[in-house]
C-alpha cells in the first residue's frame, strides 16, 4: 500500500521517490494521496493502467512537466541574476512580495471570488475517468478536509474527478474553498496527510509512506509567512503522527524521508515551479527512495 504527501511544488520530491519505486519493479494494491501527491496518484494509475510501470512513470513526468511549463507562464519571474544568487528562494522577488502581503490582508474569496486555479485546464487535460473505472486499476483514493466539521472525506476511483483534486490541494489562504455537491473542502493534508485507514482494509503486509514535507526545521520562523507555514506544517504532520501510532501490529513501515531535501528550503520554494528546480527534487526524491529500498531490503514485491 502508497501514501503520499503533498507539499506543492516540492511535491516533485515525492514524484521522484515513486519513479525509483517504479523503476525498482515495486507495486502497490493501493494508493491514498492528498495535495500534489494526490495528482500524482492519479497520473500514476492512470499510466499503470494504459502500459504498466513504463507508463505510470511517463504520465507522471508528463503531469509535472506541465507544471513547469504553466509556472513558466507566470506572472512572478525571476531575472538570471535572483537565481544565481538566491536559488529557488522567491521571496526577494518584488512581485512575489507583493502576493505575499496582499494574500495576509485579503480573503482569497475577496481577491478570487470565482476561484480561478491555473491548476484546472493542466487536470482537465490529465484526468481519464475510464483509466480509474479499469477493474486492473488499483484501488484509489484522494483525501480532502471538510470546511465545516474539519473532518477527512475520501473520494475514491470513479468519484474522482479535477473538482476533487483541486480541493485536495486547497491552499485556504490562496483559493476559496472548492464545493463538491454542496460541501465546502480544503486542503486533505489539515485532516489526513496524507489518510492511511483506507489503506488498511484489508489489512496490508507493508506500508510505503512517501513524505514531501519535512518533519522538523531548524530555528524559530520569524516572518507571518515562515510562522504560518511552519503552524501548517506541525498541524498536518500531527494528524499523521496519530494515525502511524495507532498502526496495527504486524505491519511494516518504510517511509522515505524528505528532511535531507525539503527542511532547509526557503517557504518560498514551495511555490517555485522553474524546471530546473523540479528537476533537482525529482532527483533527490529517487535518491532517498534509494536508501529507504536499501535499508528496508523490500526487493521487488507488491506493498
Amino acid at each position: 500500500m502508497l501514501a503520499l504527501q503533498g507539499g506543492s511544488a516540492h511535491g516533485a520530491f515525492t514524484w521522484g521517490a515513486l519513479d525509483r519505486f517504479l523503476e525498482g519493479g515495486l507495486q502497490f494494491d493501493a494508493v491514498c494521496g492528498v495535495s500534489a501527491g494526490a495528482m500524482l496518484a492519479v497520473a500514476m494509475v492512470q499510466g499503470l493502467v494504459e502500459n504498466g510501470i513504463p507508463g505510470a512513470r511517463a504520465a507522471m513526468r508528463r503531469l509535472w512537466d506541465s507544471i513547469g511549463a504553466a509556472g513558466a507562464m507566470s506572472l512572478v519571474q525571476r531575472s538570471p541574476l535572483e537565481r544565481f544568487f538566491f536559488g529557488p528562494d522567491l521571496s526577494t522577488n518584488v512581485l512575489w512580495a507583493g502576493l505575499e502581503t496582499t494574500m495576509r490582508l485579503f480573503s482569497p474569496h475577496q481577491l478570487n471570488p470565482l476561484g480561478h486555479n491555473p491548476l484546472r485546464p493542466l487536470l482537465e487535460d490529465m484526468l481519464r475517468p475510464e483509466l480509474l473505472r479499469s477493474p486492473n486499476a488499483p484501488r484509489l483514493f484522494v483525501g480532502v478536509t471538510d470546511v465545516e466539521t474539519g473532518a477527512p472525506v475520501i473520494f475514491s476511483g470513479a468519484e474522482i474527478t479535477v473538482d476533487v483534486l483541486l480541493a485536495s490541494a486547497c491552499l485556504p489562504l490562496i483559493f476559496p474553498a472548492v464545493e463538491i455537491g454542496g460541501r465546502a473542502y480544503w486542503d486533505g493534508a489539515y485532516s489526513g496527510n496524507p489518510p492511511l485507514w483506507p489503506l488498511l482494509t484489508p489489512l496490508p503486509r507493508d506500508l510505503v509512506l512517501i513524505r514531501g514535507q519535512p518533519e522538523r526545521r531548524r530555528g524559530v520562523p520569524r516572518t507571518p509567512a515562515e510562522i504560518m507555514n511552519r503552524l501548517n506544517e506541525i498541524a498536518c504532520h500531527t494528524v499523521l503522527e496519530t494515525e502511524l501510532s495507532a498502526l496495527p501490529p504486524g505491519l511494516r513501515l518504510l517511509a522515505v524521508d524528505a528532511d535531507p531535501a525539503l527542511a532547509d528550503l526557503p517557504i518560498s520554494s514551495k511555490f517555485n515551479t522553474d524546471g530546473p528546480f523540479l528537476m533537482e527534487l525529482f532527483e533527490a526524491g529517487r535518491s532517498a527512495a534509494g536508501r529507504a529500498v536499501a535499508t528496508a531490503k523490500i526487493g521487488d514485491r507488491t506493498a
